[in-house]
């Protein structure tokens, strides 16, 4: 056994459907750096299997009996609820949360959107060639959110149609007053859809630059991802739609 070898990626396949899981299993363990560690029917299993295997990287169906795939991201994610008891199904104490990838078969509906305001960092359709499955889960595994700019833009579209929370600005997001003014610009660009290039294309700065201050925006903003920013700038109401 080699020392340096890196441990593969520990993936979670939720889904209802028994043939859709093994599938993907067969997909994800043909990649030397990808390992599915568990599978659940549901989200009550997978939550059970969550805690269990520790996953570094969740593959979440929608549409599921007992506990849909919304519930249990929130669950598995420990985003406030109305319930006094909720809390991460896995602690942060014991390790960091997996990242949760939802899959469907529609191209965005509700429900997707949903889970990405839960803390999803992204969605896949179940029909995805094998090879853009595969790079999804690295690229999620990397910190990254699986969500391309199109598709930021036609989230941006859904945001529009929800009632105004007021005037530009009015609502305070924790820890926007850390942010410097190049950094504000970016989170603006970023809630507005634009990918790295074309920021460092707008900003007339590197790409390597872009990072530098997306990275930066993410910390002080205590969010996981490009997803998170977009759901922040649009339902604090620091950015308008169309403006």
């Amino acid at each position: 056994m080699s020392a340096g070898k890196p441990k593969p990626t520990r993936v979670l396949v939720v889904d209802d459907q028994v043939l859709v899981r093994t599938g993907f299993r067969m997909i994800i363990n043909a990649e030397a750096d990808l390992e599915v560690v568990a599978e659940a029917a549901d989200g009550v299993e997978a939550l059970e299997e969550a805690a269990r295997c520790r996953p570094d990287v969740v593959l979440m169906d929608i549409r599921m009996p007992r506990l849909d795939g919304v519930d249990a991201t929130r669950r598995l994610l420990g985003e406030p609820k109305r319930v006094e008891d909720d809390k991460p199904a896995v602690s942060p104490a014991d390790g960091e949360l997996p990242k949760v990838v939802i899959l469907t078969t529609f191209d965005l509906d509700e429900y997707v959107f949903d889970a990405l305001r839960a803390g999803a960092s992204g969605f896949l359709l179940k029909d995805v060639p094998p090879e853009d499955l595969v790079d999804a889960i690295r690229v999620v595994a990397g910190g990254d959110a699986l969500l391309s700019p199109s598709i930021t833009r036609r989230l941006i579209d859904r945001f529009a149609r929800l009632p105004a929370t007021g005037p530009k600005g009015s609502a305070t997001a924790p820890g926007v007053e850390l942010l410097t003014e190049r950094e504000l610009e970016v989170f603006g660009l970023i809630a507005r859809g634009m990918s790295n290039a074309e920021i460092a294309e707008s900003l007339y700065v590197s790409e390597t630059t872009v990072k530098t201050h997306v990275g930066r925006v993410l910390m002080k903003l205590h969010l996981r991802d490009r997803v998170q920013v977009v759901v922040l700038a649009y339902e604090s109401g620091l950015v308008q739609p169309g403006g």
